[in-house]
This record gives C-alpha cells, structure tokens and sequence, in this order.
C-alpha cells in the first residue's frame, strides 16, 4: 500500500490552509511540512496496524499482518483452509462469544516466560499465522472446549489457587 498519495493529499490542504496567512503562513507551512510527513506516516501507520488487529480478531483462526517495507506497508493475509478448519474444529470468534458481540479488540499485556514464549512462536510459524492471531486461536479453542466440559451437578469439587 503506498502512502505517498495520502501524505501529499494533506500536504496540499496544509498549503491550501496556510495561503490565507500570506507569505509567512506559506513560509511556516512549508517550514512545517518534512516533520509533518513523517507524523503523517506514523499516524495512519498506527490505523492500519489499528484495523489489522479488528480483522484478525473477526478473521481468526485467519490472521492480517502488517509489513513495513521502506516507508509503505504491506499486508500479508493468511485463511485457514477448510480442511485445516474441520480437521481441528476450532470454534470461530463467531460461536461462543457472549459478552464480546460487538467484535472489538482489546490491547493487552502478556507475560510469558521465555521457553513458552519460543515455543508459541514456533507453533505459530508452523501454521502460517502471527503469534498473536496464533494466541487469539488458542484462547477461543481454550474457552470453547471448557464451555463443553460437562459440568458435576451438586458437586462439592472446586479448583484453583488457595492462599
């Protein structure tokens, strides 16, 4: 994807703006156009990279990545194929989801210690997928298989951590 059209789109409405100050708004203006550019850059960057994480939320076990190549990003889509799909059967973003129906994405930190960390990206890798949409994939086949865990009636078993 080449930005060069949206960047030089905002520096001719910056000139435009600034010729309503005369000379010196003109002056300022092209004075303030290199660092502009970059900003500019980096901001729809930050949108691209911004949408890519929507999508592969709504795309997983399928992921988009963004590649930066120069100055211009490009995007790297990976589908799982169908075979792949049913021969896992892992639930799609779309089956299971109760409180997250709106499809947004939320940012969060994740600690993992080293060796996992090497082994998820290895994992990842074999799968043609990015850590992250590979996590997603796992987090969702994680929840679903435990919402069809039966659960014991009147049971007096309980797990977790006691301090």
């Amino acid at each position: 994807m080449n930005l060069d059209s949206y960047v030089e789109k905002l520096r001719q409405q910056l000139l435009f703006a600034a010729d309503g100050g005369g000379e010196d708004g003109r002056a300022l203006a092209e004075r303030l156009l290199p660092p502009i550019d970059s900003a500019t850059r980096l901001v729809l960057l930050e949108a691209i990279s911004a949408a890519a994480d929507e999508i592969t939320t709504d795309l997983a076990p399928g992921s988009v990545e963004v590649r930066l190549r120069g100055l211009n990003p490009s995007f790297v889509v990976t589908t799982p194929s169908v075979e792949e799909t049913s021969e896992r059967s892992l639930p799609t973003p779309a089956r299971g989801r109760t409180d997250a129906e709106d499809g947004g994405a939320s940012r969060i930190n994740l600690r993992l210690p080293d060796a996992l960390k090497i082994r998820a990206e290895e994992a990842a890798g074999r799968e043609g997928l990015s850590l992250n949409a590979w996590l997603v994939r796992a987090a969702t086949a994680a929840l679903e298989s435990e919402d069809r865990r039966p659960r014991p009636r009147g049971s007096q078993h309980y797990t977790g951590w006691v301090r």
